[in-house]
């Protein structure tokens, strides 16, 4: 039996729906575009679904201010052309198609260029958010409703629906860089190559490697783009080009195949890359050079030797995350693996959505 689907066109809409919810005991479900919907655990069905594609406006850009009120259910894609007219641009690019900003902030989606502007968490300063029982709270900007001792924004930033819905988002943007060059170069030492690179004090936005080039980003106006490309290629050779190589920034990853996401200490990236060859060699790899992550495309069969894989990388004080993959696959295998501060977790879990009806089983506190 499929899921009751509700598309609020109000903040108030969509707060009456969960207060009618609360009473019915029903457990909720949120949709943006679909585009994760392979990402996180495997939840139970919920008995209702409540899609943010209603609630898709700009509600306030102020470009002199460099700040961005929107609704979560806006395509990040559309957001970004509107800014772009005032040589703007929010510094996130997830690749997923028709992402909306209520997703990527619900899963903390990101792309290589979190090198130089971070993370949604690193660009978020408000959020309006709606709980379980239908309560309006906000934080950042000009405050109606807090949440006592509570950055909600950094709270909600990657827990997959299971406090609540997002409803409306407030960032700070940037402004977009007139010229871009790109440096490839072939090599099995991204390290110490981008290392190499950054003493000549080029300055990149963003730089990954694919498992065998790796492609670093110089993002400015024309002559200092064009300065730190070819200051780059001096230093550790390649080619220049005026845009970016086919693929950049995309997943490893397809939808009959297993996502795999790795964080490490920055200084770590050699060691993890050694690990990952000798347990997971089959492994398409995208490395987020400085950034401290590593994505894996994996098939179902890799994965046996994911504890071996854990236990390297927490050596490097980082984690394994099964990121994405079909849903008998995950069933399969604990897609999170050893969490820090669970119990901290689970307390906020209580006092946020305390019925537990919130995406039920999507995160690792459900």
């Amino acid at each position: 039996m499929s899921s009751e689907v509700f598309r609020p066109t109000s903040i108030a809409r969509l707060s009456e729906m969960l207060v009618t919810a609360s009473e019915d005991g029903r457990s909720i479900g949120i949709r943006g575009a679909g585009s994760k919907e392979s990402w996180g655990s495997v939840g139970a069905p919920p008995d209702a679904v409540i899609s943010t594609r209603g609630l898709d406006r700009i509600v306030e850009h102020a470009a002199g201010d460099l700040v961005l009120t929107v609704e979560a259910g806006a395509v990040l894609a559309d957001v970004q052309r509107v800014v772009s007219e005032a040589g703007q641009w929010l510094g996130l690019d997830p690749p997923e198609p028709g992402a909306t900003v209520g997703g990527v902030v619900a899963t903390a989606a990101s792309g290589p260029r979190r090198l130089r502007y971070g993370t949604p968490r690193d660009l978020l300063i408000g959020i309006t958010v709606v709980l379980a029982d239908g309560t309006v709270a906000k934080s950042g900007g000009k405050v109606v409703k807090n949440v006592a001792g509570y950055d909600l924004g950094k709270l909600f930033t990657g827990s997959f629906g299971t406090l609540g819905v997002i409803a409306e988002c407030t960032f700070r943007l940037h402004s977009r860089q007139p010229a871009l060059r790109a440096v490839a170069v072939a090599t099995d030492d991204p390290a110490g190559c981008y290392a190499a690179l950054r003493a000549t004090g080029a300055e990149p936005s963003a730089a990954e490697w694919n498992g065998t080039t790796l492609t670093t980003v110089f993002e400015s106006i024309e002559s200092a783009a064009g300065e730190q490309a070819e200051l780059a290629a001096a230093a550790v050779g390649g080619e220049i080009a005026s845009s970016l190589p086919a693929g950049f920034g995309a997943r490893p990853w397809d939808s009959s195949s297993v996502g795999v996401k790795i964080t490490h200490r920055l200084g770590g990236l050699s060691a993890a890359l050694r690990a990952i060859d000798e347990l997971m060699p089959r492994a398409r790899v995208r490395a987020h050079i400085g950034s401290g992550v590593v994505l894996l495309g994996v098939d179902a069969a890799d994965l046996a030797s994911l504890d071996s894989l854990r236990s390297s990388i927490s050596a490097l004080d980082g984690q394994v995350v099964v990121a994405a993959g079909p849903d008998d696959v995950k069933r399969g295998v604990d897609v999170w693996g050893p969490v820090r501060g669970l119990e901290v977790m689970r307390r906020i879990k209580e006092q946020f959505d305390p019925g537990g009806r919130m995406c039920p089983g999507r995160f690792v506190v459900t």
